[in-house]
Parts: structure tokens; sequence; C-alpha cells
């Protein structure tokens, strides 16, 4: 049994189902984390729609069918009556109805920085929910270092209460999910892969640009591959692979398992982006052993350490002289990519479900003894 003792815990997990990469990623793995934990906790899961994935018969499932923001203000009722505490894993909005205690994931701060051109919903809807939520919540997790400094930077009363938490690289697919990927169509081994949401961050059309300067003959033998949704402001990327013709191949959503499949077929993943919270491709690509060239911003580096080649993202000649160095090295790439998979070896999931789970349990602990402290009875624990 946890110090806390045996707490029902409620966790936001639309994003399992409504979010196919990124927070969503990050949720079904931290589920499929704390399904295999050793606890005594009850997990109560707020979403719209179950995922159907089998997990231990501690985790049931709570089926919310309404629209923003109304679902935010009918799950936080539920949980206020069901849960000791509540892990808001995609919104600032729904600890903003509890008055149990709330631990938010902060996954980055992009949306306050106008230059990386955020999505105008998400920038609107954070910006105002994110002080207010610092003013209610008793944590934060921040998904790596530079994501908290961003955070405490800004709002400076978040300070003693903001836990690292770093992720951890994706579960091996299962059988299933190798075997239909056969059906999928996925280029042949050698490609330059970039994965992620195709946005104005991911600085992707510098990333065609460099690529452009390859010589001829290397982009032959390599062509760039992206995999990831449009999102928005995408006009402009979307132009410059196209540019590209066939050297190009743009994918869009593919299957984890396909994503798994991709980062060990390529020849270089390349990951430039201007700013992440985490940058979980990169981690991603190092545990099947790619070789990786991304930007020297940011969190890359907290999560690449020396297993990565590192260049600046708004110097388009570094980059051009990056892909040339690793493309026209398959040695070097070997070496990277060893590095790389020794190093993600030091991310994974059930560390970051333990970080994540010891936040809730002390934020739990501490709201009992409050109670106790003020003469009231703590909160009724669940076996």
């Amino acid at each position: 049994m946890s110090l806390a003792g045996s707490l029902t815990i409620g966790i936001d997990a639309r994003a399992a189902v409504e979010v196919p990469a990124g927070r969503g990623r990050v949720v079904r793995e931290l589920l499929r984390a704390l399904s295999a934990h050793d606890d005594s906790h009850r997990y109560l899961l707020y979403a719209r729609e179950r995922w159907q994935e089998p997990l231990d018969e501690r985790m049931q499932w709570r089926e919310i069918g309404a629209p923003d923001p109304w679902w935010h203000v009918r799950a936080a009722r539920a949980a206020q009556r069901e849960c000791d505490v509540f892990l808001s894993s995609n919104s600032y909005l729904t600890p903003l109805f509890m008055q149990i205690p709330v631990a938010a994931v902060v996954y980055d701060l992009v949306t306050f920085d106008a230059e990386m051109l955020p999505n105008r919903r998400s920038a609107v809807i954070e910006r105002l929910t994110l002080g207010a939520c610092v003013r209610r919540v008793a944590a934060f997790i921040a998904i790596s270092q530079a994501t908290a400094d961003a955070l405490v930077q800004r709002f400076p009363a978040a300070t003693a209460r903001t836990t690292v938490a770093l992720l951890g690289s994706s579960s091996e697919p299962t059988e299933a999910e190798t075997e239909a990927v056969v059906a999928e169509l996925l280029p042949e081994p050698g490609f330059v892969l970039a994965v992620g949401t195709l946005e104005p961050r991911k600085n992707l059309p510098r990333l065609v640009a460099a690529y452009s300067r390859l010589d001829a003959a290397v982009q032959a033998r390599h062509p760039l591959v992206v995999v990831g949704p449009v999102g928005w402001e995408a006009g402009e990327t979307l132009d410059a692979l196209r540019s590209l013709g066939d050297r190009a191949q743009i994918l869009g959503h593919v299957s984890d398992a396909a994503i798994a499949e991709l980062y060990r077929r390529c020849a270089l993943f390349c990951y430039p982006s201007l700013a992440e919270g985490f940058g979980l491709p990169v981690l991603e690509a190092m545990s099947a052993g790619a070789a990786v060239l991304t930007s020297n911003v940011s969190s890359m580096p907290e999560v690449g350490g020396d297993a990565v080649e590192y260049i600046d993202p708004t110097d388009v000649d570094g980059l051009a002289a990056g892909l040339a160095r690793l493309l026209s090295s398959p040695e070097l790439r070997a070496e990277l990519g060893a590095k790389a998979l020794r190093r993600a070896g030091e991310f994974t999931w059930e560390r970051f479900a333990e970080s994540t789970l010891a936040v809730l349990e002390q934020a739990a602990g501490e709201r009992a003894g409050q109670l106790q402290g003020l003469g009231h009875r703590a909160p009724a624990t669940h076996v």
C-alpha cells in the first residue's frame, strides 16, 4: 500500500481516443503503465469514449457524452463526488470546477509565444485558464525541465508546486499491430524521416529548403518521408513539401505500429522543431536505434544528450550540412544509432507513471492533513 493509502484517482482520459499523437500518446502510455503498476489505488477514467485497450480491473471508465465546455463541468462534478485526487491531463479548465486536489500536466507553453504561430483557439483557451489554474491546483507535472522553466518563468507562483516527470520511449507494438503494418504501404528503407503535426513550429519549410540543397543522387537514395496530420497554418509547409515532387512522400496519420516501423527503416530521423515541450518523436526514433538530427534549442538536448547530432533550426545552411554529413556516412549513422538506443533506455513510461503517481499521492496526503488540522474528517479513501 502506498504512503497515501488506497485512493480513488480520477484521470482525464479523453486524449487516449481523441488525440492520435502527442498528448494522446502520453495518456495511452500512462494508462498502460498505471495498469501494470503494483498499487492498491482505484482509477476512474473520465472520457467521452472509452479506449478499447485491456486494462487492469482497478481501472473503470466514466463516459460523459458532452461537448466542451460542458464536459469539463460534468466531469469535475462527477470526480468531486467520486475521487480523492484528480489528474488533469489535457486541460487547465477542468480543475477550475473542483475542490479536491488536482495535479495538471503541462506539456509546453508554446501557446504563449506568438512567434510560434500557435493554434488560435488553443492559445486563447490556455491563456485564459492557465493563470487561474496556477491559483487553484495542488501541483503541476512538467514533462521536461525546459517546460518547467518556461512555466515558472511566466508564473513564479507555480515554482514550489512543479515537478518534472520525463516521458518514456514507446512500448513495443503488439503482434496484431505489427501484422497490421504489413497491410500498410510503407516506403522502402533508406529515407529521411520527419514526424509531427504539420504546423509552423515544426519548421518543415526550412527542412525542405535544406534537403533541396543535397545532391540529386543523395535525394534519389534518400527521399523525404513526412508523417503527421495537417494542423494549422500549414499552407507554407504543404507548398514546400509538394515542391519536391516525388522526392517527398506525405503519409499523413499512420498507426503507432507503422510509425515504429518507419523509425526502424529510416536512414536518418530529422526533427528541426523550433520549440518542444519534450520532443517525443526524438525519443521514439532513438528507441528504434535511428540516427537523429535535431534542434539545439528547447527540450531537445535534454532528451538527446550526446546521442544525437544538433543543428540551429533557423540555419538552413547548417541543416543542409548536417543532412549531407550524416547521409554520406553509414558508419556515423550506425554509431549514433547505437548511442541513441542506449540513451533511450534511460526514459521509461514506468518512471513517468511512478513520478505522476507520487505527485498525486502527495497532493492527496497534504489535503488530508490540512482537513485534519482544521478539525474536519479527511476525504474517505477507497479500497
